[in-house]
């Protein structure tokens, strides 16, 4: 292999390496859990893509779900925290991460309208304090381990 080859080779492996290493910070390329139950009309807007949701389904940080009336969606987080947006609603997974060793993390949502309730995971019962629901007017901290939050409209 003569020295050009080699360097772009290191070049190439380089970029592929730390493009699988920053993956983890940029907000819609982590799973964050997964759809177990959709129920009539709801869609994730992505990286400014709009997906059909459908149970099985990753959802990702960044990841904005969209029920229409009628409709709902059930989500299991990595943590095991269960979220359940009702219909009319609009979930924002602002952020999301979980080591499944040490149950360190974070997770922020936001519910901008709608209803949302939740079944904390590990997450909140290692770390509480990182763990945070916002809507337009208030911020939740979780101290329970399960809450339902109502959003006026935007």
């Amino acid at each position: 292999m003569n020295f050009l080859k080699l360097e772009r080779f290191v070049l190439f492996a380089c970029l592929v390496f730390g493009t699988s290493v920053l993956a983890g910070g940029i907000p819609g390329t982590e799973k964050a859990g997964t759809f177990k139950v959709v129920s009539g009309n709801v869609s994730v807007k992505r990286n400014g893509q709009t997906l059909k949701a459908t149970p099985g389904a990753a959802v990702k940080a960044g990841d904005v779900v969209v029920t229409s009336t009628a409709s709902f969606a059930g989500i299991t987080l990595l943590d095991n925290t269960r979220l359940t947006a009702g219909p009319g609603s609009k979930l924002v997974i602002d952020r999301f991460s979980f080591n499944t060793t040490t149950h360190d993390g974070e997770l922020s949502a936001s519910i901008n309208k709608g209803s949302l309730a939740v079944i904390s995971g590990q997450l909140a019962k290692a770390n509480p304090e990182k763990v945070v629901f916002n809507t337009g007017t208030m911020t939740v901290g979780v101290r329970g381990t399960e809450f339902i939050i109502e959003a006026g409209k935007e």
